[in-house]
């Protein structure tokens, strides 16, 4: 099994390709180990010190971690993501993915955020997956759009830039009513 490493604009995270389906549909984000019951493999790393981060993506994992080097951290990563595939393991227990991603928000306002949702779907998430991260929708309020960074975005650097800049002037162009995005 040959697994790719790419780099994300998060210095804190790195992108694991395993070559292979991760979950098929959704992503499941877990921020610390007491989160990741519902998954054997994001429990397996988070076994290594200084891991501090798994996110499930469809093919790919993306591992955050704390002041441990990459260059220590690379090698136990690679040979857990293996080993648990190897295994025949379940990457998620039967709770199956967490990217809920109903929101808050006015039911007057559903076409408004049904056309929010399709733009984020169709145009940003898959980008945003290209870096290792997500963005999930979690309301909409007098012109504000609430969304949530997941995985390699959580934390990064340049998410207020991704939201302000990409996402904002997105749905500003397509959806008049929309006036701000903000991080849920």
């Amino acid at each position: 099994m040959f697994i790719q490493t790419e780099a994300t604009p998060n210095p804190a995270t790195l992108k694991f390709i395993p070559g292979r389906s991760v979950l098929d549909s959704g992503t499941a984000d877990f921020r610390q180990r007491e989160d990741a019951g519902d998954s054997p493999l994001a429990s397996r790393l988070f076994e290594i010190d200084g891991v501090t981060g798994v996110f499930l993506g469809a093919d790919f994992i993306s591992v955050s971690k704390g002041e441990t080097d990459w260059q220590h951290l690379k090698p136990a990563i690679l040979g857990a993501i293996m080993e648990h595939f190897q295994s025949g393991a379940p990457i998620l227990d039967a709770g199956g993915s967490n990217d809920v991603t109903e929101g808050n928000y006015d039911p007057a306002d559903e076409k408004v955020v049904a056309t929010i949702k399709e733009l984020l779907e169709t145009r940003v998430r898959p980008a945003v997956a290209q870096d290792g991260g997500d963005i999930t929708f979690h309301g909409f309020r007098d012109g504000i759009v609430y969304l949530q960074m997941r995985g390699a975005c959580s934390g990064c650097p340049s998410s207020t830039a991704t939201l302000r800049h990409g996402i904002e002037n997105l749905l500003r162009h397509f959806c008049p009513e929309v006036q701000e995005v903000q991080a849920a």
